[in-house]
């Protein structure tokens, strides 16, 4: 079988990278051809994505890889957005999910749309970083760039417009909107006039694999365009009683289902539906994730200390263990800064020892995700009826052989770790089934089953992880 290369596009909260993925009829190789920061800027007390610089790597990226590639394909962070006016020119740069302007805008939303229909439109979590508060904001300031949209496209079809000049919507991606009704299978009308949002700019929703247009010769292709919809495509399982959970900036902890479940279970869990390859559904919650190291990690490197990720995995192992628990989904959390004085604030107001030492820190954060994702699990379990015998850990989480085993340990169960390129893998399997290369995802995570890479972690001393679960139950904020 002739070799066939195709590149993934893969932007991260942090960083971005474009890699060229090969495969030869047996196995796929990995060759990143460009990496880049992701460096949001501050102006006059907004935050912005830098675009254009995004898409000026982007290039550069393409531009290294193999000219003859049979496809390039973007897949990005979900939630954001960008508005293009009548000549198809970027209205603005598209506003960070973790901008200010969401404050107060849930309250605004609920007046117009109550909580309990919202998710009845739309099956997603009810989270500061949902779309909606920030479009929402746009109607309440009476934004002129509403007055001038012509076309509204998720962060990752801006750059697919770029590529190929074409402005449709794919349908991982737009499910994270909160502006989505999986049971409609398109924009959610009502709910956008409900809001005063010019119905008129949402476009065609189109599916993972799609031909868009050409760059430079290179076929263009949509994949599962949100992040983690790419990550679980690359999922090396043979069997659907599993979870996964997509480890990087935010966890992302779920089910891959058939059908979008909303109920009351769902509800109450503040469980989100987000779209998935084939028409599947990832039923799932967003964890803060890494963002507590990564912040806290920024914050000791400002005070002149500076620490790498295996470093301060090291500490937190030799650090005690169980003596105190954050919810990592706490607002507190959620905005950058000094997540050490925060962690510390937490504990203090909920009477806990005070982690001082940044091994005890990194501890508390990572025992407290463990510990995270039982409670999310479970309710997803229940929530669903779905069972699961097993913990898929992907992303470059699955690499923190601590939290792996902590996991483990907390929810029970087998954790299989890897692969840590899932997402750029995920990416280039959407392209290649499209092509034909594999005939099914189903395929391709067979042959990813039996790569080298997955290591699994036994659960051990779940009783001492039993009785610190009940202690964490105390100390949730967010239900």
């Amino acid at each position: 079988m002739a070799l066939k290369s195709v590149i993934a596009v893969d932007l991260g909260a942090e960083s971005g990278r474009v890699m060229q993925v090969s495969f030869d009829g047996k196995d796929l190789h990995l060759e990143e051809k460009h990496r880049f920061a992701n460096v949001a800027v501050t102006a006059r007390g907004t935050l912005y994505w830098d675009a254009l610089r995004l898409w000026n790597d982007i290039a550069e990226g393409i531009k290294k890889s193999a000219p003859d590639a049979a496809g390039v394909a973007v897949d990005t962070w979900g939630v954001d957005f960008a508005l293009l006016d009548r000549a198809g020119n970027l209205l603005g740069n598209p506003i960070h999910y973790r901008d200010a302007s969401w404050e107060g805008m849930m309250e605004w939303v609920f007046e117009r749309v109550p909580r309990r229909e919202l998710y009845e439109h739309t099956g997603l979590q009810i989270i500061p970083v949902n779309t909606i508060w920030r479009l929402a904001y746009l109607v309440k300031t009476n934004s002129p760039l509403l007055e001038h949209a012509h076309t509204y496209l998720t962060i990752a079809d801006l750059f697919n417009y770029w590529l190929s000049g074409a402005t449709s919507c794919e349908f991982t991606h737009a499910s994270t909107h909160q502006i989505y009704n999986p049971r409609l299978g398109n924009w959610d009308a009502e709910l956008l006039n409900k809001i005063g949002l010019p119905t008129g700019m949402f476009g065609e929703i189109v599916q993972p694999g799609t031909r868009l247009g050409t760059y430079n010769g290179i076929p263009v292709w949509t994949t599962a365009s949100h992040d983690t919809g790419s990550a679980v495509v690359a999922v090396p399982t043979t069997t659907e009683n599993y979870a996964y959970c997509s480890s990087g900036t935010w966890s992302l902890l779920g089910l891959e289902l058939n059908q979008p479940v909303i109920n009351d279970a769902a509800y109450e869990a503040n469980a989100t539906n987000e779209g998935g390859v084939n028409g599947t559904f990832r039923f799932l919650r967003n964890i803060a994730g890494m963002w507590l190291v990564q912040q806290s990690r920024a914050t000791w490197r400002e005070q002149g200390n500076t620490y790498e990720y295996a470093q301060l995995a090291a500490m937190a192992e030799s650090a005690k263990p169980f003596t105190a628990f954050i919810d990592p989904d706490d607002e507190t959390f959620y905005p950058p800064g000094d997540m050490p004085s925060r962690i510390r604030t937490f504990c203090q107001q909920h009477k806990q020892a005070v982690p001082e030492d940044v091994g005890q820190i990194v501890r508390v954060i990572y025992e407290s995700l463990a510990l995270r994702y039982r409670y999310v699990l479970e309710k997803l379990i229940h929530a669903s009826g779905r069972a699961v015998d097993r913990m898929h850990i992907i992303g470059g989480g699955s690499k923190n052989a601590l939290l792996c085993q902590m996991t483990a340990d907390a929810i029970g169960r087998p954790v299989m770790a890897g692969p840590a390129e899932a997402t750029a893998l995920g990416n280039a399997i959407v392209q290649l089934v499209a092509m034909g290369e594999f005939s099914s995802i189903a395929e391709a995570r067979e042959l990813l089953s039996k790569g080298a890479e997955t290591k699994i972690y036994e659960p051990r001393n779940t009783a001492d992880w039993d009785s610190a679960y009940e202690r964490f139950l105390r100390i949730l904020t967010v239900k």
